[in-house]
């Protein structure tokens, strides 16, 4: 095989088939030897029955049928596995990337042949400023506290070779951030800067996106547990000068400060910030409790191809 597709299902439905019209005749620009994935994340709406049709129609087509929907790297990441092309194209069916960027990505990987990754970036982010601004400071925390640094402004679109796929897809961990993933994998990659249009409505929620970012950097970093403690010595430090500063009052110079807004207000302060530094030490307790019962990250449950029944992992 030498070219496979890979793109998710969710409230898909009314791009579905222009999307395949069009991906189909951009991969059979490239070459007739070609598999395009869908992976239904447990949409709620018929995308499921849309995507069986078109594998009715094409044997070109795969549907990986997942038993619930896992969410959108977790479904990424189960058809990356199932592809066997030696390049391998990812990207949304929204049609928010253009389906036609294969071209481009593939006369560029032509033009780069020491890269295994050709990989979108934004021109210009979409949305409104709540949206821009919320993206640049999630790009700025994630580089500032991971190792691992990522691209601002990713497309979901990109081009890999078998290889680098491969290697992907042996990172085995329940909590999938894919960007982060990819910076640990390491291969040369090569950025295109491509234009992304906004379809007008997103299913990444406001609370879904926060989740993301809880997750990118809990899964990526372990500074917030450094910084929990650093925070701890330095209080320790200010409440002890501050005592040392009481004891001498009372002794040199008689009687000690009156009035308890100040009293309330450190206690407010403090039980605040313990509850804080005490739920970050839960968010990573409870991703070694996700980790280690080593469960699947997704389960399927059939996949539709020719000569194939049921499957599940």
């Amino acid at each position: 095989m030498e070219l496979s597709i890979v793109t998710c299902l969710f409230y898909s439905a009314p791009y579905i088939e222009e999307f395949y019209k069009r991906i189909s005749a951009t991969a059979q620009k490239i070459t007739d030897d070609y598999e395009i994935i869908f992976v239904n994340d447990g949409s709620p709406d018929n995308s499921l029955e849309i995507a069986i049709s078109l594998f009715e129609q094409d044997p070109k087509v795969k549907v990986i049928d997942l038993s619930k929907n896992y969410q959108h790297h977790k479904a990424i990441m189960t058809g990356l596995e199932h592809a066997s092309g030696s390049l391998v194209f990812g990207i949304d069916c929204d049609l928010e990337e253009e389906p036609e960027l294969l071209s481009t990505f593939y006369e560029e990987i032509k033009k780069n042949p020491d890269a295994d990754v050709i990989y979108g970036v934004q021109e210009a982010r979409k949305g409104g400023v709540f949206e821009r601004q919320s993206g640049r400071l999630f790009y700025s925390l994630f580089n500032m506290l991971s190792n691992d640094r990522i691209t601002p402004n990713l497309t979901s679109a990109s081009l890999s070779t078998k290889r680098y796929i491969q290697s992907l897809v042996r990172h085995k961990e329940r909590e999938i951030f894919l960007p982060g993933i990819s910076a640990t994998t390491g291969f040369k990659k090569v950025p295109i800067t491509v234009k992304k249009v906004s379809k007008g409505s997103s299913t990444y929620t406001l609370r879904r996106k926060i989740a993301l970012f809880v997750n990118a950097i809990t899964s990526f970093s372990n500074k917030p547990l450094i910084y929990v403690f650093y925070i701890g010595c330095i209080i320790s430090l200010f409440s002890g000068v501050a005592g040392l500063y009481l004891v001498l009052r009372k002794l040199f110079f008689g009687g000690f400060l009156t009035g308890w807004a100040s009293v309330m207000v450190s206690l407010w302060f403090l039980g605040g910030l313990s509850i804080f530094c005490l739920g970050i030490i839960g968010i990573y307790l409870s991703k070694i409790f996700v980790e280690v019962k080593q469960r699947p990250y997704t389960i399927i449950r059939q996949i539709y191809q020719r000569g194939t029944s049921a499957k599940s992992r």
